[in-house]
């Protein structure tokens, strides 16, 4: 799909969520079936398949959690990288139209920013 190449791969879309909601369904019924091949009766299968689906849903959200709270998050980091990039930009920017400037105009912008003692002769 054209929209997930810009994610990197890391992203969950919603077709890759329905999916995976398919699958973990598909998984609380194959559970099923194989505690009630391995002996379990009825109901007694179906607690052991509800309790395995359960566990995995608390460790996908205990996951989900810690990655909130390191900032581990697909949107958290793009946002980083664009944040990086513009500052990296910004500064390029601001460095090249410096240069650009005469050296006593330089000078007077670094003596107003406090780079240049008013004392110092250049």
């Amino acid at each position: 799909m054209a929209a997930e190449s810009g994610t990197g791969g890391s992203g969950i879309t919603r077709a890759k969520a329905l999916i995976l909601g398919v699958g973990i369904f598909a998984v609380g019924g194959l559970g099923y079936w194989a505690f009630a091949a391995a002996g379990f009766e009825g109901f007694s299968a179906g607690i052991a398949a509800q309790a395995v689906l359960v566990l995995i849903v608390l460790g996908w959200t205990g996951s989900y959690l810690f990655r909130v709270v390191t900032g581990n998050m697909t949107y958290m980091q793009q946002r980083r990288r664009y944040r990086d990039a513009y500052d990296s930009a910004t500064e390029e920017e601001l460095q090249k139209r410096f240069e650009a400037l005469p050296p006593a105009e330089q000078e007077r912008l670094l003596r107003e920013l406090g780079q240049l003692d008013d004392n110092s002769q250049g």
